[in-house]
């Protein structure tokens, strides 16, 4: 339990330095340094490779957590588990990297019209998508190995101060955009460098395995998970990237840049709620293998509180203060466009991480396929409501979007 506590007490103090250095980064770097089209570039070519390497990880982040106890042994030897934890992904990658490059054409048409610098860079999201797909492979497998604090510390300083340098670069003129998207790309090989060098330092990390040892049963079984994570990456993933994408290409890069920065805004809102669902998890998990239903919901009904006062304070504090953080950051006025998107998004924030332990709870129950299902219908509701509300009320349109 002690290495517990203090693995978690270090990600947490790196989580809040993070979070205040990409505070700084974000309002006095970014705006400064990059144009709203450019802001907007890198957020969407980072999200265009988030959304093929989810796909393509084929849920052996969360796979991994589940059946890494039937390969771990005294020695530490684990018995090939690192093969698999690097195979699948690759085998994942092999599927969605070329159905990426099929849909080049229908893609590129529909970004060209407002978007056709994201066209331009469409390729380099391919080392991208792999270099974030081992990232968070080597990361889970640290955090499968109960250490957690120096991939939370590549994650939220690392990679930051690697940015930091990056953005200074091209705001003095010193590289061009090419060198900027370069870095931005490069940065994130390498922290799975990182990442993979920490893993080699703690735990196995051979590519020797024993076929023989995964069972008929458990090949099944993982299979029935890896394709039920598969299912419902492919419309979680999309659903938390819709808004971005649908902007940039209805109205271009310089609306998502804007709207970019008043989600970083907004962003701020969820961090309390991340200690409480990891703190209130594992008790959770527990009550519903007990299927003790009125323990959950008193469960559920305290954290959902303490939810909404933390998100509601922090909602509050940004709103009173929104003409005052835009009047400070530079270019402010610019970016005072998405003032309304920070309205709409700060309320489906505090929504969100009022009522989500609920999807925690069905996650821990028998009924956990229905999350699939309420997914699906979101995915749909989700590019319904912003085909409707962003050509009437623009960026503000994609936010009322999402909080509905």
């Amino acid at each position: 339990m002690g290495i517990i506590i203090r693995q978690s007490i270090k990600a947490t103090a790196i989580n809040y330095l993070g979070a205040f250095l990409g505070f700084l980064i974000t309002f006095f770097v970014q705006t400064r340094c990059r144009s709203t089209e450019e802001i907007g570039l890198l957020g969407v070519l980072f999200e265009a490779a988030m959304l093929i390497a989810s796909l393509a990880m084929l849920g052996v982040n969360s796979s991994a957590i589940r059946f890494f106890p039937y390969f771990k042994n005294p020695e530490n030897k684990n018995n090939g588990f690192f093969f698999y934890l690097i195979v699948i992904p690759f085998i994942g990658a092999l599927i969605f990297i070329p159905l990426y490059l099929i849909l080049h054409t229908p893609i590129a048409n529909y970004f060209s019209t407002n978007s056709k610098l994201f066209v331009s860079y469409y390729y380099w999201v391919i080392p991208l998508i792999l270099f974030i797909l081992y990232w968070i492979t080597f990361e889970a497998y640290s955090s499968i190995l109960m250490r957690i604090a120096i991939p939370r510390f590549i994650r939220e300083i690392g990679i930051r101060i690697c940015f930091l340098t990056i953005y200074l670069l091209y705001g003095f003129q010193i590289i061009t955009i090419d060198g900027l998207v370069g870095g931005f790309i490069l940065t994130y090989g390498l922290a799975a460098a990182g990442c993979l060098w920490y893993v080699s330092r703690i735990g196995p990390v051979s590519l020797k395995h024993d076929y023989g040892y995964v069972s008929k049963p458990l090949r099944k079984e993982v299979l029935n998970y890896t394709a039920f994570l598969l299912f419902g990456a492919l419309s979680g993933s999309i659903l938390g990237k819709l808004d971005l994408f649908m902007v940039s290409a209805k109205l271009g890069l310089n609306y998502a840049g804007i709207y970019r920065i008043a989600f970083y805004m907004t962003a701020i809102i969820a961090i309390p709620s991340q200690s409480i669902s990891t703190i209130s998890s594992p008790i959770a998990a527990d009550l519903m293998s007990k299927e003790d239903f009125k323990g959950a919901t008193t469960l559920f009904q305290k954290v959902a509180l303490h939810q909404f006062l933390a998100g509601s304070l922090l909602f509050f504090f940004i709103w009173v203060n929104m003409d005052s953080i835009y009047a400070i950051i530079p270019n402010g006025g610019e970016y005072a466009a998405g003032k309304w998107v920070v309205f709409f998004m700060g309320l489906s924030k505090v929504i969100e991480v009022t009522l989500l332990f609920g999807a925690h709870l069905i996650g821990y129950s028998k009924f956990y396929y229905w999350r699939l299902y309420f997914t699906v219908f979101l995915t749909i509701i989700t590019i319904i409501l912003n085909n409707w509300l962003i050509p009437i009320y623009g960026i503000s349109g994609a936010a009322l979007a999402m909080l509905i």
